[in-house]
């Protein structure tokens, strides 16, 4: 890893120029028995930490706004990392389970085309992904335990119980805390003291800064800023040990933007656009468009899954079991055609 960039890469600063349905559940059938997940000799891991992170309603703006000085730890990313500040959520819908849940299956949220079929964004006890689907879906935890992995989730919302309730061989450990600093401090240690393939840990405060104040508002951007220094503390912890520095790999996203108090409406280009960022070991730097021709900058449109497709939030799941080197999660359409090339080219 290079020392903390003081400038965006020039692709990265083309990306900055543009940054200027519900479905109802499908009820619960007689699903079949879920498929096993592969044994721990059926793919060699590659040795690789991956630490995803979704930052609950980050707005690409925010990170524009603080610049280096106020965001550093966003800008190291940036920086030192491959990425893009326009990537795009599910297309259904802009609100945190359903793209979670495409973060973490690699599906589209339209149960009807394949999709993971999670539409609602509540506390449904007893939901689970299978009952919504109507089917087994199998998940990047399900696939990395699967492969003789280890596993865990950190997140500040309850209605993440849906994830453990949906995977529970699957998720090692899962932690609700709705400290963020305190959760913060956990995963840390956990990452430091356990060896895991796969930590995802999930961020919200500028998500609720965004519905009491208002996104992009001064308390909103403050928020960022917050998260920013958090994002620090699992960075440096990578940082000074060898043995996260020369395996770990960051994943950071988001589930939405939001714009005024609010994030459901995904027609408007502020609760679609994301930022979409790889940093780490044997990860290069550079715009992830320029180094991924497959893929297509969508300006600021709003593309459907036909076609040429942007850079997706649901990338997360078969880019970490493409970093593990374990193959695709099975039933994923997002990222499952080709494998990101993380290098610029």
């Amino acid at each position: 890893m290079r020392r903390l960039a003081t400038s965006l890469p020039l692709g990265l600063l083309g990306v900055l120029a543009p940054l200027a349905a519900v479905l109802t559940p499908v009820p619960a059938a007689a699903a079949p028995a879920a498929p096993a997940e592969p044994s721990a000799t059926a793919a060699r891991l590659s040795g690789k930490v991956v630490v995803a992170i979704s930052v609950d309603g980050l707005n690409p703006r925010a990170i524009t706004r603080l610049g280096p000085s106020g965001a550093p730890h966003f800008h190291r990313l940036l920086g030192e990392g491959i990425g893009t500040l326009n990537a795009r959520t599910a297309y259904e819908q802009t609100v945190t389970l359903p793209n979670h849940a495409s973060m973490m299956t690699g599906r589209r949220i339209n149960p009807r085309k394949g999709g993971h079929g999670v539409t609602w964004d509540d506390e449904r006890p007893g939901m689970t992904v299978r009952k919504a689907a109507g089917h087994y879906v199998a998940s990047v935890f399900s696939k990395v335990t699967g492969s003789g992995g280890r596993t865990a989730l950190f997140s500040t919302k309850p209605r993440f119980g849906l994830y453990q309730r949906s995977w529970p061989k699957g998720i090692g450990r899962f932690v609700v805390q709705e400290n963020q600093s305190k959760l913060v401090s956990v995963a840390r240690n956990d990452l430091v003291s356990h060896k895991r393939e796969l930590t995802f840990l999930h961020f919200s405060l500028p998500d609720k800064a965004g519905h009491d104040h208002g996104f992009m508002s001064p308390a909103y951007v403050a928020a960022v800023a917050r998260t920013d220094q958090l994002l620090g503390v699992v960075l440096d912890a990578i940082t000074a040990r060898p043995r996260l520095r020369s395996r770990a790999v960051v994943v950071l996203t988001s589930d939405h933007g939001g714009q005024g108090r609010r994030h459901r409406d995904m027609t408007r280009l502020a609760n679609y656009r994301v930022p979409f960022v790889v940093w780490g070991a044997g990860v290069g730097s550079g715009d992830l468009y320029a180094a991924n021709p497959q893929l297509r900058d969508p300006g600021t449109r709003r593309p459907s899954y036909a076609g040429r497709q942007p850079v997706r939030n649901g990338l997360v799941a078969n880019l970490v079991t493409q970093l593990l080197g374990i193959g695709r999660v099975p039933g994923s359409e997002v990222g499952a055609d080709a494998p990101l090339v993380l290098t610029a080219p």
